[in-house]
């Protein structure tokens, strides 16, 4: 079978800005040094491309979690270009297909199945989907915003302008243009790709399948801390709706914390939440799924894990049907009147209950692991 033909555009893009940065950069940084502003710069616009990217053209433009205001909508866009990942039309259409079709080998643009160099960067090398750009039919919705629309036109000046215009200027200012070039320009732009790029490979092959197995992506912490939250990935492609990827208060996300901070300041609004008995149905289903293969394999019953497993999940639809009153009583103001009083009651006991429930139901599990 012949390989479809190289796209030498982006095979010299990737051989130069690399060598840039794994042997240049540190060979002048050996001889000549970087100043503090260069490190610092270096910081602050690898974080900025980064959260272009996934506050922007993931959680923003792909899966339209919330609405942004037009100004926070154009610091995405030229984040994006700073970030050299293709317009947001660009890769929005590809990153829908990727869920619509994940793990398909002859869909998915870049389907872990085919190995973890094709994931991270092998798909941009060669013409594997040359049809699938003449008319970004899946991503119409986004061709209507004006800030999209003119990203997408001017897409390869806005690229040159931010990625050489920056450090060059700031070289300038500071007197070290060579040096500014080198760290604020290819170093980051490596960082920034390749820790992007960690989303598509290692996001599909190491971590734990947390809500679901019926796809590759993987619930990783330590990759989170590399992709500014995207790490949290089995959670992403089982509720990619939700604006959050890490929903625990201690999970690294800044992405969310970011999308939070801007709702609260007026440059975002209606920000989506998976309801949370969705949410731990999906977690229960998946560890009843891993203990009884984990108990089949040592000769173990588990028919009393499944009927906890049933108790555990009322128990859980009853506590969140209750809350869920409960804050309509609050909204409206009525949380005195005798009814609130003993919807709160029967809510804390509820409460108490599902966590007794939840405890037993790990105590169980670890029985029969």
């Amino acid at each position: 079978m012949t390989k479809p033909r190289l796209l030498w555009v982006n095979v010299t893009f990737f051989t130069v800005s690399t060598l840039m940065a794994l042997v240049a950069a540190p060979l002048w940084g050996y001889f000549h040094g970087f100043e503090t502003w260069q490190w610092l710069t270096l910081i602050v616009l690898f974080s900025y491309c980064n959260l272009s990217i996934t506050a922007g053209y993931h959680r923003l433009w792909s899966h339209k979690t919330y609405q942004a205001h037009p100004a926070l909508r154009w610091l995405f866009a030229l984040g994006g270009a700073l970030a050299i990942q293709n317009s947001v039309i660009h890769w929005s259409s590809d990153h829908r297909v990727h869920h619509r079709h994940v793990d398909d080998n002859k869909v998915d643009p870049y389907s872990a199945g085919r190995g973890f160099w094709f994931s991270h960067i092998g798909w941009m090398l060669r013409e594997y989907q040359p049809d699938r750009y003449d008319d970004y039919g899946n991503v119409r919705d986004l061709q209507k915003d004006p800030v999209v629309a003119f990203q997408h036109k001017h897409y390869l000046a806005l690229t040159l302008v931010m990625n050489f215009g920056i450090p060059l200027l700031l070289g300038m200012v500071f007197g070290d243009v060579i040096g500014a070039l080198l760290l604020v320009g290819f170093v980051r732009i490596f960082l920034t790709h390749h820790t992007t790029f960690f989303i598509n490979s290692l996001a599909h092959i190491w971590g734990k399948r947390t809500y679901s197995d019926k796809h590759t992506a993987r619930d990783n912490g330590f990759l989170a801390l590399l992709t500014f939250g995207e790490g949290y990935h089995n959670f992403h492609h089982s509720f990619e709706n939700d604006y959050r990827n890490g929903i625990r208060w201690f999970d690294y996300d800044p992405t969310k914390w970011l999308i939070k901070g801007a709702s609260l300041l007026g440059l975002a609004q209606g920000l989506r939440k998976t309801p949370e008995e969705l949410i731990v149905k999906a977690r229960l289903t998946r560890q009843l799924e891993e203990t009884k293969v984990r108990a089949q394999a040592k000769g173990l019953c588990f028919n009393e894990l499944h009927r906890h497993y049933e108790e555990t999940l009322a128990a859980a639809q009853h506590y969140y049907q209750l809350r869920k009153r409960w804050l309509q009583m609050k909204k409206a103001k009525l949380m005195q009147s005798v009814e609130a009083l003993e919807l709160r009651r029967q809510l804390e006991e509820m409460g108490e209950k599902f966590r007794q429930m939840q405890s037993h139901w790990q105590q169980l599990r670890l029985q029969l692991a």
